[in-house]
């Protein structure tokens, strides 16, 4: 089970307002921000399991690694868990309408499953971004 990722992004600024609005019909707002030698912002949606009441999940940080690589995360996919497939056609529009590029509009997926209903964008580092609902209707 993943607790947190973290990604790395050329511009902080400009991940933050895609980001923003992109996950905000995920029910997440930005909860962290600061900078260590490098800026980070961290994404959280509300959970009660947690100590104050949120779950800090994905993070992004700018600049390269002092270990080394590229200096952003490209080429990733990554998926979100949406309550309803409402939300997945929100994300789609917020994330298009921040920047991104589309990959797959809201829709059945039926070889994956019968219920799988997600949406996909290329975000603004070259990741491919997903919402997905499991449930029927």
């Amino acid at each position: 089970m993943l607790d947190h990722m973290t990604f790395r992004v050329t511009d902080i600024g400009r991940a933050k307002a895609f980001y923003s609005a992109a996950l905000a019909p995920l029910g997440y707002s930005v909860c962290f921000e600061g900078n260590y030698g490098v800026n980070m912002l961290g994404f959280a949606y509300p959970d009660s399991s947690e100590p104050d009441g949120k779950k800090a999940d994905v993070w992004f940080i700018d600049g390269p690694s002092p270990y080394g690589g590229p200096s952003a995360t490209t080429g990733c996919h990554l998926a979100w868990r949406a309550e309803a497939r409402a939300q997945v056609d929100a994300f789609y529009l917020a994330a298009i309408t921040a920047g991104g590029k589309d990959n797959g509009a809201p829709g059945l997926r039926p070889d994956y499953h019968p219920n799988y209903y997600g949406a996909f964008v290329i975000d603004l580092e070259g990741n491919n971004i997903e919402a997905v609902c499991h449930q029927p209707g």
